[in-house]
């Protein structure tokens, strides 16, 4: 995607904390007519680069205005987006950070030119932390799917980070300094039901890095991967809202069948239970990029990890396949049970915590 021309005063220019060379910024952004903003407190040497794709919502979100509100001001970011236009919650979330301990700036992962421009527009290329975290989904049977779709999801969530790190690899080797953080998923070590593209793409991800990280060793770099469950984001009722418009003509009558009574129906409980907030997933991040040994993966839910130890449990590969079959097929109804009362533990915790919080604040 090209860059986005605005229009601007030289007061306003002047005033922005967004302007850079590689990028032009929404209007909504910037100060409005006849007010001013406080001078911006530059970044310092001791403060770690940080550059996060895929910021204009969800989890990129969180964890931009997470990391540039870091207490002890340990951070610079950048949090990159394709569209400008869509800057305003993130504005918003940034608050005071905005041009103090955080820069908004464009970065397609689909476009090298746009990566380069971005690279090339901090001070000496300098990226201590990547968070790689632009990608897309795609749910369904894939005889309802054009390879067009799943090229696209392969080219953002695989070929999106491939193309980051060609960039900005090389310089972290020079400098024998670096951390790369990768927003994978546990669909990166397991696949699940009418995934099959999006799971596909993690894999990839994940073996991609996993080959990687021994070469990053041998120059003092990290590869860390965090690998989330479900997470309740406006990028998931977007997959959702889009496998319900699925043209299920291509498809046989059982998958079809298992695709909109099982697979959708099922499809928000488990959000409702398992799910978690894009700021939870940011402070999962911010313990990560803050270690002086982080590790190399991290899954964020412990209430998923049962299903993800399947894997690791059979080294032939059946006992997962074979536990998911049954829970979707042959034990329904004890599946939906176990999600209902996962569900009431959840929120019973989560109210004690609250109250728990309450009482604390009132002393």
């Amino acid at each position: 995607m090209g860059f986005i021309a605005t229009s601007t005063t030289p007061s306003a220019v002047s005033q922005s904390v967004l302007i850079s060379q590689s990028s032009s910024v929404s209007p909504h952004s910037l100060p409005a007519a006849g007010t001013t903003r406080e001078t911006p407190e530059r970044g310092t040497m001791n403060q770690k680069v940080v550059l996060i794709t895929g910021c204009s919502s969800g989890i990129g979100l969180a964890l931009a205005a997470r990391i540039a509100k870091d207490e002890k001001k340990r951070f610079m970011v950048y949090a990159t987006m394709r569209n400008l236009g869509k800057g305003e919650a993130l504005v918003e979330a940034a608050g005071r950070t905005l041009g103090r301990t955080l820069e908004i700036k464009q970065l397609d992962v689909c476009d090298e030119v746009s990566i380069k421009a971005c690279v090339d527009s901090l001070p000496e290329r300098r990226v201590d932390i990547l968070i790689s975290n632009a990608g897309m989904g795609l749910i369904g049977p894939i005889e309802c799917q054009s390879i067009d779709e799943m090229k696209t999801v392969m080219d953002t969530n695989f070929f999106g980070l491939v193309r980051l790190l060609k960039e900005i690899l090389p310089d972290m080797k020079r400098r024998k300094k670096g951390h790369i953080v990768v927003i994978s998923s546990v669909m990166g070590i397991q696949g699940i039901l009418f995934n099959d593209v999006y799971a596909a793409s993690k894999f990839a991800v994940e073996g991609f890095c996993e080959s990687l990280a021994v070469q990053a060793l041998r120059f003092n770099l990290n590869i860390s991967l965090i690998e989330p469950g479900p997470v309740i984001t406006e990028f998931e009722r977007k997959v959702y809202e889009e496998g319900m418009k699925t043209d299920l003509s291509k498809a046989d009558k059982v998958t079809a069948d298992m695709f909109t009574n099982i697979y959708l129906k099922n499809y928000s409980q488990i959000f409702d239970t398992l799910g978690q907030t894009p700021e939870d997933i940011a402070e999962h991040t911010c313990k990560i990029i803050t270690m002086d040994d982080p590790p190399f993966r991290h899954q964020t839910n412990t209430l998923y990890t049962p299903m993800t130890t399947l894997k690791y449990a059979d080294p032939n590969g059946d006992l997962p396949i074979d536990t998911f079959y049954k829970m979707v097929f042959e034990h329904d109804k004890v599946f939906n049970t176990s999600l209902n009362f996962l569900k009431l533990l959840r929120w019973r915790s989560r109210k004690s915590f609250t109250l728990e919080k309450t009482e604390k604040d009132k002393n």
